[in-house]
């Protein structure tokens, strides 16, 4: 769908309507690669509505320009990885696992036992692989020495009031102002045409997707499925069970 934006003659400008707290890092890897290649051929801004937080920051990253709302909230630059343990509770109802591996860390995302310590150390070498990665992606889409942006890159999120100071925003704005100054960069009239992708009648109903947006607590039960499952995330914590794209992978 996205692709499709950069090779539509009658498109002239981008404006991407950001409000999320992120999503899984192999889902933010996809949409931000297909927003750069938009960006190579046409004008792309982004704009905060609510939140751009981590994932979403890295989207915001393939834009030439960031405008938000002054309490918006940005940043969140981090990876996290969720993996419950259940060992305690597996002992408690008598149930045991049996394991045959071809290799010494082939289970270590089982969720019937604790992480050994060199099971952790390789756990945290990839979060840092990837939190690395991520580092490089904010550095080169908003022109910041990769230092610099290691000391905002604690997790946590800041007002885009802040987020300007510190390289991460560059204005203040709402919808109108950051549609006219896209639509002035392509060289066309402030007329957006929306480009959303599809969601059930459900969703549409009530609104944005995550746990509030499903029927009958399914979206809390989707969001435990996720939590078991495990995931690294470009992802706020405090949604980890809901968020807006990406969770799934």
């Amino acid at each position: 769908m996205i692709d499709s934006v950069a090779t539509d003659s009658r498109l002239k400008a981008v404006l991407l309507d950001i409000d999320s707290p992120g999503g899984s890092a192999t889902g933010s890897e996809v949409l931000y690669r297909a927003i750069r290649r938009v960006a190579e051929v046409k004008p792309v801004y982004a704009y905060v509505r609510g939140m751009a937080a981590s994932g979403d920051y890295y989207l915001a990253c393939a834009a030439s320009k960031v405008y938000a709302l002054p309490t918006a909230l940005v940043g969140s630059i981090g990876v996290i990885y969720l993996r419950p343990v259940l060992e305690q509770l597996l002992a408690k109802v008598g149930v045991e696992f049996s394991v045959y591996k071809s290799g010494e860390f082939k289970d270590m995302t089982g969720f019937w036992r604790t992480p050994t310590d060199r099971e952790s150390e390789k756990f945290q070498e990839l979060i840092d692989e990837i939190f690395n990665n991520f580092v490089t992606v904010v550095a080169s889409g908003r022109s910041l020495e990769e230092s610099k942006v290691r000391e905002v890159a604690t997790g946590e999120v800041m007002t885009a009031q802040s987020g300007i100071g510190v390289g991460l925003v560059d204005g203040i704005g709402d919808f109108k102002d950051t549609l006219e100054a896209v639509a002035l960069l392509g060289d066309c009239k402030p007329s957006p045409k929306w480009i959303r992708p599809s969601r059930s009648f459900p969703q549409r109903l009530l609104g944005r997707t995550g746990i509030g947006g499903q029927i009958g607590g399914q979206g809390v039960l989707d969001g435990l499925q996720r939590i078991m499952a495990g995931g690294i995330y470009y992802l706020e914590p405090g949604h980890i069970s809901g968020g807006d794209y990406g969770l799934g992978e």
